[in-house]
């Protein structure tokens, strides 16, 4: 089969999820609550805006809710100016979204999206004052892209009600919606969010809970292994130029400058990566700041720093930039990735094997003439991915390999043939 064929299956299969009848009735959502109006909260808004959604936003306070309105208003403008709104869409687009700094506010709204930073307490404090605002029946989401939803869902006295639906920065572009079935989400919540998804013209896949879920768990993977090229003394520009060279847009380093390097970090810390630590107290921060893993120009194109050299080779001990064929650390990221991935399938945190790559062609750039990181992998072969593992672990990587992994490989079967069967996440 060739690769664009495949892809236009995947995306069909995505939303049929065994188990839920057809006839299964769905909860009407109208009208949207979204709770934080930063660069998450305001896109998601943006989403249901756009599909003539009524939308209010709320934030802590008026000085932030203003910020996040104009930015929202700066992302309409530039569509107005590519010819791609008119300005009487961007008006009615705008009267589409509402604002204040009242969480009672949102006591109307069938559906309510909670879009805060990534603490956890946070995000329990909210759903504990959700439960007491919200009318009955109100679908209540978080938008994490990591955290234990069902931790989050105990909080409410209405856990049937809480899902998860993880949006893709930035969410008025990407196309991608995770859509996450807690313990205790009921089949009509997750029903109504995938005919949600239709109505704001989102490719939806329905996955479980685990430590970031489909997409992040198998990004943490690369990132991992991205850092241990690193550590090596190997420069992050020879191993972006790999990724960039296998056809992602953005390799690993490329994708933290733009995310910020300082996610998760806060001045005098430290973490596990010191390299990171040190850039970030040299507000290295990233794109933001005009320097990260790169230095970057006005106009934010990225050039290759001594400073950061110098960190790397101060820190790893390696005098010398160290050098690795564009092939063997291409393998040394992504094969790890294809193990990841049939870990999550052997846990039953994906239905298919084919929503993985749905995942990672409409979330993570995974080069679209590649098929699918699993499809590639049957092009690899099971047993060339399974050997170079093994290789990995006795040059000390520590990898855990998969045993669905092993049994596609005894059983001499493709990795597709033998794991795309529906489960039930």
């Amino acid at each position: 089969m060739e690769a664009s064929e495949y892809i236009e299956q995947a995306e069909k299969k995505v939303w049929d999820v065994p188990g839920l009848s057809v006839s299964l009735p769905k909860r009407e959502i109208q009208t949207i609550g979204v709770i934080g109006a930063g660069t998450m909260g305001g896109g998601i808004a943006m989403n249901f805006a756009n599909a003539g959604m009524p939308v209010h936003l709320v934030e802590t306070s008026q000085e932030k809710l203003e910020l996040g309105l104009k930015v929202i208003t700066e992302n309409y403008k530039r569509s107005l100016k590519r010819g791609k709104l008119t300005e009487d869409e961007l008006k009615i687009r705008m009267s589409m979204i509402n604002s204040s700094t009242s969480l009672t506010d949102l006591m109307g709204c069938d559906l309510i999206i909670e879009a805060v930073y990534e603490d956890i307490e946070l995000k329990k404090k909210i759903f504990k004052e959700l439960d007491k605002i919200a009318k009955p029946f109100t679908i209540l989401a978080t938008n994490t892209s990591a955290l234990d939803i069902n931790e989050i869902a105990l909080q409410s006295l209405r856990p049937d009600d809480v899902i998860g639906l993880h949006f893709f920065s930035p969410a008025n572009v990407m196309k991608l919606l995770e859509i996450v079935r807690a313990k205790f989400t009921s089949d009509v919540v997750v029903a109504s969010c995938l005919e949600l998804a239709g109505r704001i013209n989102k490719v939806p896949v329905l996955v479980g809970v685990c430590p970031g879920f489909v997409g992040n768990r198998i990004l943490f993977e690369r990132q991992k292994q991205a850092l241990n090229l690193i550590y090596q003394g190997i420069m992050p520009w020879e191993v972006d130029k790999a990724l960039n060279a296998f056809g992602f847009k953005m390799g690993p380093f490329q994708m933290s400058d733009l995310a910020g390097l300082d996610i998760g970090w806060k001045k005098g810390a430290v973490t596990s990566n010191k390299i990171r630590d040190t850039l970030c107290e040299l507000d290295r921060r990233g794109q933001k700041t005009g320097a990260g893993y790169y230095d970057y120009d006005e106009n934010r194109v990225p050039r290759i720093s001594k400073i950061t050299e110098n960190i790397i080779k101060d820190i790893t001990g390696h005098k010398e930039s160290i050098k690795k064929e564009i092939n063997e650390i291409i393998e040394l990221c992504i094969f790890p990735m294809i193990n990841e991935a049939l870990k999550i399938l052997d846990e039953g945190m994906a239905q298919r094997s084919s929503d993985i790559d749905v995942v990672w062609l409409n979330g993570y750039g995974f080069p679209r003439n590649k098929g699918g990181l699993l499809f590639w992998a049957d092009q690899i072969g099971p047993k060339k991915i399974l050997s170079s593992l093994k290789n990995m672990n006795e040059q000390g990587y520590d990898i855990e390999i998969s045993d669905l992994l092993r049994k596609v490989c005894r059983d001499k079967k493709n990795i597709l043939d033998f794991a795309d069967q529906q489960v039930t996440v």
